[in-house]
């Protein structure tokens, strides 16, 4: 199975200069956990609910003049329409990224999350004890809360 098949074709860009809360609002209102940071359909980095979590609101930030680009996680893995979802799984397992951006010819066409692959494992014949099974697996546990540094 190709990744096109399950991929999410309706993908919530912003621009850079955005704010976090605009950004929180459209993540709201989609009922999604990211959005993808874009110029001319070339995505320039992901920000995640989490992100906005720790990076924003955890340091005390407005949310209201905070900006994506300079809370977006930059370092991004993208994988293509025409790859095979078990690969795209692989990939996400070894980066441990929940989301993956699907880019053709530089831009932005769908994304992959966590979610649609887990669904969609069956039928895209990933056995639940294959890498890619595993690797889904590892990226769904839990952290263990690093509570020894909470002081209150």
């Amino acid at each position: 199975m190709k990744v096109s098949e399950i991929m999410t074709t309706e993908v919530v860009t912003v621009a850079p200069s955005t704010s976090v809360q605009e950004a929180a609002r459209l993540m709201r209102d989609a009922d999604i956990g990211d959005v993808v940071i874009a110029e001319e359909g070339r995505p320039l980095g992901i920000l995640t609910d989490r992100d906005i979590a720790v990076r924003v609101v955890a340091r005390g930030l407005n949310p209201s003049q905070a900006r994506v680009g300079d809370f977006m996680s930059t370092n991004l893995f993208t994988g293509s329409p025409s790859q095979d979802v078990e690969e795209a799984a692989d990939l996400m397992g070894q980066q441990q990224i929940r989301r993956l951006p699907i880019v053709d010819k530089g831009r932005l066409v769908g994304i992959v999350s966590l979610g649609d692959i887990a669904v969609d494992m069956e039928a895209a014949g990933i056995e639940a004890h294959s890498p890619a099974g595993e690797a889904l697996e590892d990226i769904s546990k839990p952290a263990e809360p690093k509570l020894e540094a909470i002081h209150m």
